[in-house]
């Protein structure tokens, strides 16, 4: 696309970027030694799993939903796995930098792939999805942040 995004595909990929952003930045308080922590809360997830969930959110939805790119997905893993801060960030930065060709797409084709999230893509908007991935990483930046708290003082 050599024309601008649209007003509304920049600003939703920017508070996408910033949102990824910050997750790369509280997974850097929380650092190596307790970002697999996971804290003594129900149903609580680590900060290594609830960022990469993050990642694989933004695989998902904008990389095989809206692009068709059909990326192969483990949801239940995702807030299993473990890894290192610097693991996050090269996860962080492959979706940051694949983004924008995502974005692009929804603006010139709309949504190739709906089949790949079921009924909830059936009749979804460019702008709903990328607005869903907006309020999905912002939810999970401040459970991250919960998270971090949380393991502060903890074992």
């Amino acid at each position: 696309m050599n024309a601008p995004l649209p007003a509304w595909a920049d600003a939703l990929r920017g508070l996408i970027i910033e949102t990824l952003d910050g997750l790369g930045a509280v997974a850097d308080q929380i650092g190596d030694e307790r970002i697999n922590v996971v804290p003594p809360l129900p149903q609580a997830n680590s900060g290594y799993g609830i960022v990469y969930h993050c990642t694989q959110v933004v695989l998902f939805w904008a990389g095989s939903v809206i692009s068709g790119e059909r990326i192969p997905r483990d949801r239940a893993a995702e807030f299993t796995a473990t890894g290192t801060v610097a693991d996050l960030h090269t996860a962080l930065d492959d979706v940051a930098a694949r983004l924008p060709a995502w974005v692009e797409v929804a603006v010139t084709d709309g949504v190739r792939d709906r089949p790949a999230a079921g009924s909830r893509a059936a009749t979804a908007t460019p702008e709903y999805l990328l607005g869903h991935l907006v309020r999905e990483l912002a939810q999970h930046l401040g459970q991250l942040e919960i998270t971090r708290d949380a393991i502060a003082t903890g074992p």
